[in-house]
């Protein structure tokens, strides 16, 4: 298995619609061979910002990484730049082997 994550840093006071962004965008994964689950968490609240962490499971890193290269992430990524004013940043990718 493979965890793919993704760490935001959003603008104090954007929290509520950065959210809102993540609950009405399409993320194209129902039919993505390998995908397992997704989750967005929300972290500690500091000067400037939130912290928020997006998390994908997958079956093997290979199907992360075909996805990557599909359609599906095209489409799922098509709009990404109109919230700029959210982030502090980019977002700061981070992949993980499942050992245990």
């Amino acid at each position: 298995m493979f965890l793919a994550m993704n760490r935001f840093k959003i603008v104090k006071g954007k929290e509520i619609e950065f959210e809102n962004v993540w609950k009405n965008r399409d993320t194209h994964l129902d039919n993505v061979a390998g995908f397992k689950n997704f989750s967005l968490v929300k972290g500690d609240a500091k000067d400037d910002h939130t912290l928020y962490a997006s998390h994908s499971l997958w079956e093997s890193k290979k199907d992360f990484i075909n996805w990557t290269k599909s359609e599906a992430f095209k489409l799922a990524h098509k709009n990404a730049g109109q919230h700029k004013d959210l982030y502090i940043g980019p977002p700061q990718f981070e992949g993980f082997e499942v050992v245990l």
